[in-house]
């Protein structure tokens, strides 16, 4: 018996020695391309991921500061002010003169709060000096327009126009974005 279990561990040692020393067991090609595969989609996506983080930082430095001057909306949370009547909104003839139109809209400014000379810290609302400038404003910038200017086509110029003047006459970044919230032209 002694014999026998001899001869298996010599058998046993042989083996070894034949896999390490001789020929290399050779690995399956189907894992070798599905590691590669792996590794590949795993490069892909991290390019991808860089090159997406690195556009859109560009775009936040080169147009859409916290200014407020760019089109990009990357800024501090705005304070949003409705304009006018807290119910009724503005009311306003509108075409010049001889128009005879009436426009009735609720327009909210979103407000950089950052304008201490603009905005009450505490009460977040306007300056009383700044709400009469910023009425002013819009309600010539609105009886100066055409009736053709107020179609739904035109609505996004006619806000960036209206927002030009406002940040003209209070501070470059004052108004981060006008909304109409109601829309009556009759």
């Amino acid at each position: 018996m002694a014999d026998k279990d001899k001869e298996k561990d010599a058998a046993a040692e042989a083996a070894e020695e034949g896999a390490e020393g001789g020929e290399p067991k050779k690995k399956s090609p189907i894992i070798l391309i599905a590691v590669l595969a792996v590794v590949g989609l795993a490069l892909a996506v991290g390019i991808s991921i860089f090159v997406t983080t690195q556009l859109i930082a560009g775009a936040n430095q080169g147009g859409g500061g916290d200014d407020g001057g760019g089109d990009g909306r990357h800024h501090d949370a705005g304070i949003f002010l409705k304009l006018g009547d807290p119910k009724e909104g503005i009311l306003v003839n509108v075409g010049g003169p001889r128009g005879g139109k009436f426009l009735k809209a609720g327009i909210v400014l979103e407000m950089n709060p950052g304008r201490s000379s603009v905005i009450n810290e505490e009460t977040k609302t306007f300056l009383p000096d700044a709400e009469i400038r910023i009425m002013d404003i819009t309600m010539q910038f609105l009886r100066s327009t055409k009736v053709e200017d107020f179609a739904a086509e035109k609505q996004d110029e006619l806000k960036k126009q209206l927002k030009d003047a406002l940040n003209a006459e209070l501070g470059s970044g004052s108004v981060y974005d006008i909304y109409i919230t109601s829309f009556l032209l009759q």
